[in-house]
């Protein structure tokens, strides 16, 4: 029996027992976690949404922990350019404690469609409460009228004179 979780934004097929090395979460050490599944696998194969919602993931945090470093250098030859840089990736280890197939949905779907019979009922209050005549904007103001630019008067050119001397 398998699954397949989504973690992040990434894919991984894990088994009960597996340990993962996913990117950071934000869970404590202990922790437990709950992933999403998009394929169960065991005599039959289950991906159909409606039927994922039966299939329930727990994970428990191992640790967090820092990856490999990578190293980098960017370099244009007769520029004088050289850039190095590195980096680590922030990690969390987590452990598949089980991975089970409900006969049904979990309480959390019941409630969610409880929550949604609700705001229908509470819509009415918010109708009622839009009929009130709308707050009088204040008048926009108007810009000043721009003046023209004051013409300059031209200055007035000196006749060149002949420097020959004759």
């Amino acid at each position: 029996m398998y699954a397949i979780v989504r973690v992040g934004n990434k894919q991984y097929r894990v088994e009960k027992g597996d340990t993962l090395l996913v990117d950071r979460m934000p869970e404590d050490e202990g922790g437990k976690v709950s992933l999403e599944p998009l394929l169960y696998r065991s005599d039959d194969t289950i991906f159909d949404g409606g039927d994922l919602d039966k299939v329930k993931v727990e994970a428990a945090v191992v640790g967090h922990e820092r990856g490999k470093k990578i190293h980098g250098l960017k370099f244009k030859p007769k520029r004088g350019y050289k850039v190095r840089y590195g980096a680590r990736a922030d990690l969390t280890r987590i452990e598949i404690k089980d991975i089970k197939l409900l006969s049904r949905k979990p309480a959390a779907a019941k409630k969610d469609e409880t929550a949604e019979e609700k705001p229908k009922a509470a819509a009415k209050p918010k109708a009622a409460a839009a009929k009130k005549p709308a707050a009088k904007k204040p008048a926009a103001k108007k810009p000043a009228a721009k003046k023209p630019a004051a013409k300059k008067p031209a200055a007035k050119k000196k006749p060149k004179e002949d420097s020959d001397g004759s």
